[in-house]
């Protein structure tokens, strides 16, 4: 799709179905995806697809369209805003470079996620410490147990004593 002719060439636009179906390909293969494993994660995701309608979306001449909620599908499937879907791909990063910056935003949210399940254990123990004063040494201990370091414990023990996470 394009818009506007500009000095006699077709300018396109900056969202479009196009690239859409040109976000599916990369998006797909940098997850390391078949297409009939992103048929599936679409299904899954509530809207009826499968492999041949993900290969003429990528590839088909003419293309498949792609309605509504195809679209808010591979956007929900890939994590990203329907928004970010719709603009062209970035261009200077070859494949390998992408998968590894998705590698990268995973652990960062994998990350984040596990920062914040610390937190909240450590605020609870924090809690428990201060109304049952006696059970420092024995929340170390446990701490030893389950890590079998002891500097490992004494780090998380410090950490939970000192108030590492502000309440």
């Amino acid at each position: 799709m394009t818009g506007d002719k500009a000095d006699g060439g077709e300018v396109p636009l900056l969202y479009s179905e196009g690239n859409i179906a040109a976000r599916v390909a990369l998006e797909r293969e940098v997850r390391g995806w078949s297409t009939i494993e992103l048929a599936d994660r679409v299904s899954k995701a509530g809207v009826k697809m499968n492999q041949t309608a993900v290969w003429r979306i990528e590839n088909g001449t003419p293309r498949r369209r792609i309605n509504v909620d195809e679209a808010l599908a591979f956007a929900r499937v890939f994590e990203l805003p329907l928004e970010e879907l719709m603009s062209p791909p970035l261009e200077g990063l070859d494949l390998d470079s992408r998968r590894l910056v998705q590698e990268a935003v995973e652990a960062y949210y994998e990350t984040r996620d596990a920062e914040d399940r610390l937190h909240r254990a450590v605020i609870g123990i924090a809690d428990y410490i201060q109304a049952h004063p006696d059970s420092s040494r024995a929340i170390h201990d446990q701490c030893l147990r389950l890590m079998g370091d002891e500097r490992d414990a004494r780090t998380l023990t410090e950490h939970i004593e000192g108030g590492g996470y502000h309440r």
